[in-house]
C-alpha cells in the first residue's frame, strides 16, 4: 500500500534517480535498469521488474511508485486525434492530446494547471493560474499516452517510421513532443527541463533534439537557460508583428518587447538542434492578418533564421476573437513566403473534442481568482 512518503520515481531523470538509489546503498545500474523498465517498458509495478535483485524490488515497493497522472476523460476525434483529461489533484486537471499523421505520431504535453500570461486568444489562460506541473505529472503525460496507445515495448507495431539521418527508431508510436499543452513551459523551467532529459534519454525514450520542441510566449531569461541547459527545438508563440499590438495579445511583451525577443532567439540558435526558430502566429480576423502586418513580420524576423506556422483561430465561448478568411491567411503567408520565409498554414486537427491548438482548457481551481474578478468587474460596469 502506498503512503506519502513513497517517492514517485517518474519525478527524477537519470541522475536524480542514479543519486537516490545511492541513498539506498545502490549501484548506478541498477537506477538505469529501473530506469528502462519504467519508460521503455512502461512497467508501473516493481515485482515485474524480473532481472532486478529481489531484495531491491521488495525495498522498491516500500519506498517508491511509479504514478503518472490519472485519467478521468479519453475523446477521440472524427479525425484520430485523441486528448485525455488528466487529474492532477486539488480538483485540478490537465489535457494531452495525441495528433496521428502518416509518418510521425506527436504529443503535446501540458506544463501547468492552468497559466498565468493571459494571452488574450487562448482559453486556457481565460481561467487563470494554479500551480506547476511536477516532472512526474509533465513526464507522466508521455508514459500515460504510450501506455494507452499500446505503444510500450512489446505493444502493436505501429511506429512512425520518418527517422532522420543518425536518428535511432525508439520502437514507439510517439516519435515527437511538444510542450505546446496547457501552460507556459519556462515559467516552469526546473520541472519541464527534468522531462525533457528524460525524453532525451536513451534509458528513456531515446528522441533526439530535434523533436522535441519547448513553446515560449518569450521568457527571454529562461529562452538563455534553456540555451545552456538543454536545447531543444524551440517555437515562440508571436502572434504579433509590432509591440504595440504584441503588448494587448501577448501581456508579456510588456516584459520582454519583440527586440529582446529576437535578440534572443539568435541567440538561442548558436546550440539549438534546428537551425531556425519556429514563429507561430494565430491569424484573428480583423486583428494581426493584414497584409501590413505580414510586411511588418517580414522585416521583424530579417536577421532570424526562421520559419512561421500560421493558426487559424480555434474559436471558443466568449473568446471576442474570429478566424480570418482562408483568402487572407492565404494571401498572408504569401506575402511571407516571397520575401523567402517557409511558412506553413497549421491544418485545424481535434476541434471537435476541443483539442486545437488554444483550446485547451482543462479544469483549474484558479489561485488567480481571475475568474470571480472579471465578474465582479462586469457587473461594476454594467
Amino acid at each position: 500500500m502506498s503512503t506519502s512518503k513513497q517517492v514517485n520515481l517518474l519525478d527524477f531523470d537519470v541522475d536524480g534517480l542514479v543519486a537516490w538509489f545511492a541513498g539506498l546503498g545502490e549501484k548506478p545500474f541498477r537506477a538505469r535498469q529501473v530506469m528502462r523498465w519504467m519508460h521503455h517498458e512502461g512497467c508501473d509495478d516493481f515485482d515485474a521488474m524480473t532481472d532486478v535483485a529481489k531484495s531491491l524490488r521488495a525495498k522498491l515497493k516500500e519506498l517508491a511508485v511509479i504514478r503518472p497522472p490519472v485519467p478521468v476523460r479519453d475523446s477521440i476525434s472524427a479525425d484520430g486525434t485523441r486528448k485525455w483529461l488528466l487529474d492532477v489533484g486539488n480538483a485540478n486537471a490537465v489535457e494531452t492530446v495525441f495528433i496521428p499523421e502518416t509518418h510521425r505520431g506527436t504529443l503535446c504535453v501540458s506544463s501547468q494547471a492552468g497559466c498565468a500570461l493571459d494571452c488574450a486568444f487562448c482559453s486556457t489562460g481565460k481561467q487563470g493560474f494554479n500551480r506547476n506541473l511536477s516532472a512526474a505529472e509533465i513526464i507522466g503525460q508521455l508514459w500515460l499516452a504510450n501506455k494507452l496507445l499500446g505503444a510500450a515495448r512489446g505493444g502493436p507495431d505501429e511506429r512512425a517510421g520518418d527517422l532522420e539521418a543518425g536518428e535511432k527508431d525508439n520502437g514507439r508510436i510517439i516519435s515527437n513532443v511538444v510542450m505546446m499543452g496547457m501552460g507556459e513551459p519556462l515559467a516552469n523551467f526546473d520541472n519541464v527541463v527534468t522531462a525533457l532529459r528524460l525524453m532525451l534519454d536513451d534509458h528513456a525514450y531515446g528522441l533526439s533534439r530535434r523533436r522535441v520542441t519547448v513553446s515560449t510566449s518569450g521568457i527571454v531569461p529562461a529562452m538563455d537557460r534553456l540555451r545552456d541547459e538543454c536545447p531543444v527545438a524551440l517555437a515562440v508563440s508571436l502572434h504579433a508583428s509590432n509591440d504595440a499590438l504584441r503588448d494587448e495579445l501577448v501581456p508579456i511583451n510588456q516584459k520582454y518587447p519583440l527586440r529582446e525577443l529576437m535578440a534572443a532567439c539568435q541567440r538561442y540558435l548558436e546550440r539549438a538542434p534546428r537551425d531556425f526558430v519556429t514563429f507561430e502566429y494565430v491569424m484573428l480576423d480583423g486583428v494581426n492578418d493584414s497584409e501590413a502586418h505580414a510586411r511588418e513580420l517580414v522585416a521583424l524576423v530579417r536577421d532570424t533564421p526562421c520559419k512561421f506556422n500560421l493558426i487559424p483561430f480555434n474559436p471558443f465561448p466568449n473568446s471576442g476573437y474570429l478566424r480570418s478568411p482562408a483568402e487572407r491567411i492565404r494571401r498572408f503567408a504569401g506575402i511571407l513566403i516571397d520575401a523567402g520565409i517557409v511558412t506553413t498554414t497549421r491544418r485545424t486537427r481535434g476541434d471537435d473534442v476541443d483539442a486545437a491548438c488554444g483550446q485547451l482548457a482543462g479544469q483549474v481551481q484558479d489561485k488567480t481568482r481571475r475568474t470571480v474578478r472579471l465578474k465582479q468587474a462586469t457587473e461594476e460596469r454594467s
